[in-house]
């Protein structure tokens, strides 16, 4: 398996192996659409001859289990609910529906993303191949720079590679990096779509990254997990996420004018308000455990019933899948 270290052969390789290894980079089909991405010196050295005993089967089963868990019972279900965020259709919702609403919309993405990265992560595994964690629980930072090293992890790190620091980084002063900041998440948010609703998304990421550095400068990797800073990124987080639903920006603006007038429509509570909350719910729990993994009591405890929670996973797979929809990032 690969380990992270680049060996280098004393052989200088062939033109023609070159060429061959790099064919088989760029057709490597688990990441080919939405990542996880991959660098090709993270990729070379674990091209060589695999065996079927080194496949790490529990691992394989384990991330493919919960890829299609997230994917088909928790997106594709919550993607039913959450077509209703569409004009005009929303301008009819109460304004504790729309908040609702918003936040399916929000795991579901989470779902879906994480969902597709860990299937693709499993099938590389299957082939012998490590493919680069992309998501490591983001809805559990409590700064927008914290998120970022949890969300998208392959995209982020491309980011701050070949742009970030292209750009001078943090070495041209503060000022500069400021700009440079802003500049990086504004083209990440325009690599999602050519619109002003993925431009205006990339720079409210970038703006908010702006306060939190000038505010926190050098506290910022020092500052200790809070549960208000969780609540203040994860809901900042699934109201932009608003903007990959709703690419009119006239319509954005509209779903949150319908926020703060539609106090006077009755709240509904019926079987797709009692749906989102529990499809929602695994992920959820997904975060949760995470948070409370290093519990020794909590530890011992899931160690009894992790193969459980795999085969409770499995049986929805089978008997609660949604309809089946596309993964949401295949548009980017």
């Amino acid at each position: 398996m690969y380990t992270g270290k680049i060996i280098f052969s004393e052989e200088k390789p062939s033109f023609y192996s070159h060429l061959k290894r790099t064919a088989f980079f760029i057709s490597f089909f688990p990441h080919l659409i939405a990542g996880p991405i991959l660098k090709a010196r993270e990729f070379y050295p674990q091209i060589d001859s695999k065996r079927f005993d080194r496949i790490c089967w529990v691992e394989v089963v384990k991330k493919l289990v919960t890829g299609f868990f997230l994917k088909m019972v928790v997106a594709d279900n919550l993607n039913t609910i959450t077509e209703t965020i569409r004009y005009p259709y929303f301008q009819g919702f109460s304004s504790l529906n729309l908040l609702l609403l918003l936040f399916g919309y929000s795991m579901q993405i989470f779902a879906d993303f994480a969902g597709y990265s860990l299937i693709a992560i499993g099938l590389g595994l299957l082939f012998g191949y490590e493919l680069p964690k992309n998501f490591n629980f983001p809805y559990i930072a409590s700064s927008f720079s914290e998120f970022w090293r949890r969300w998208h992890i392959s995209l982020s790190t491309w980011l701050r590679d070949y742009l970030y620091i292209s750009l001078g980084g943090n070495r041209k002063g503060e000022f500069r990096t400021y700009i440079n900041l802003f500049i990086v998440m504004l083209l990440g948010g325009l690599w999602h779509g050519a619109s002003w609703s993925y431009a205006v998304w990339g720079s409210m990421h970038g703006f908010f990254l702006l306060i939190e550095r000038f505010i926190l400068k050098d506290r910022l990797s020092q500052q200790k997990r809070s549960f208000i800073g969780m609540i203040y990124v994860s809901s900042t987080v699934s109201v932009l996420w608003l903007l990959f639903k709703l690419t009119d920006f006239s319509y954005f603006l509209g779903y949150f004018k319908a926020i703060f007038e539609n106090n006077h429509i009755q709240v509904k509570f019926g079987i797709d308000q009692v749906s989102i909350l529990y499809y929602a719910a695994p992920v959820i729990l997904y975060h949760l455990t995470y948070l409370l993994k290093d519990k020794e009591s909590f530890s011992l405890w899931f160690s009894k019933v992790d193969y459980l929670g795999y085969a409770m996973m499995l049986f929805f797979i089978l008997v609660d899948s949604g309809a089946q929809g596309k993964f949401i990032y295949f548009q980017f």
